[in-house]
């Protein structure tokens, strides 16, 4: 008869661990669902955002190359009149300068102009390039965020395969199984969420 009551209390303390567990997992399960769905929004808003920067990096690289090759045939026109010694057409041509092609233009003539022309003067920044630079280095910058989101979701996606690893022991274990077969299934359940929610404990989290 103790025999029988001590089995009986074995057996309900194994029901309420698998009912736990399965509470549990479930609860777990659906949690990691959420945060792939999160970080998989994130990831398309990162995509987005790079997508965008890229575009306009392009444009701003397009204004500056157009700027250059104005300057360049302003100062193509300048070389020619300093070889004809022409210095009212130099003059006027000068009053032309852009801003930018000017700054550099005092840079390389205060130089001793020993430098091969204004172009390759640090000073020489036409518009469009700075900011085309920043939006090349913003547009890699959300890629690689993108890539880190999208590997966060990943990540929560396979320990939703691994919690449902968890509930298919877990649900085995209650089975007409043998005593010793079912608390093996059930251990294991125990041991493989043990190890889920603490690999879960390092994913960064996205609410």
């Amino acid at each position: 008869m103790v025999h029988n009551d001590r089995e009986e209390r074995r057996q309900r303390i194994f029901d309420m661990a698998a009912v736990f567990v399965l509470s549990i997992t479930a609860v777990l399960t659906a949690w990691c669902g959420f945060e792939a769905s999160k970080w998989g929004g994130e990831m398309s808003i990162a995509f987005s955002q790079a997508s965008s920067a890229r575009v306009q990096a392009v444009a701003a690289d397009g204004e500056a190359r157009d700027a250059r090759q104005y300057d360049l045939t302003i100062w193509t026109q300048w070389v020619l009149a300093a070889e004809d010694d022409d210095t009212q057409l130099r003059e006027f041509i000068e009053a032309r300068f852009s801003p930018e092609f000017a700054i550099a233009f005092d840079a390389w003539d205060a130089g001793g102009r020993t430098a091969l022309g204004p172009f390759v003067m640090p000073e020489y920044q036409p518009p469009g390039t700075v900011e085309a630079a920043e939006l090349g280095e913003r547009a890699d910058a959300k890629f690689a965020e993108a890539l880190e989101n999208n590997q966060n979701g990943d990540n929560y996606t396979l320990l939703t395969v691994l919690f449902a690893l968890v509930l298919f022991l877990t649900a085995m274990s209650q089975r007409d199984l043998p005593v010793w077969a079912g608390r093996a299934l059930l251990s294991m359940a125990i041991v493989v969420a043990v190890v889920g929610i603490t690999i879960m404990a390092t994913f960064p989290i996205r609410i």
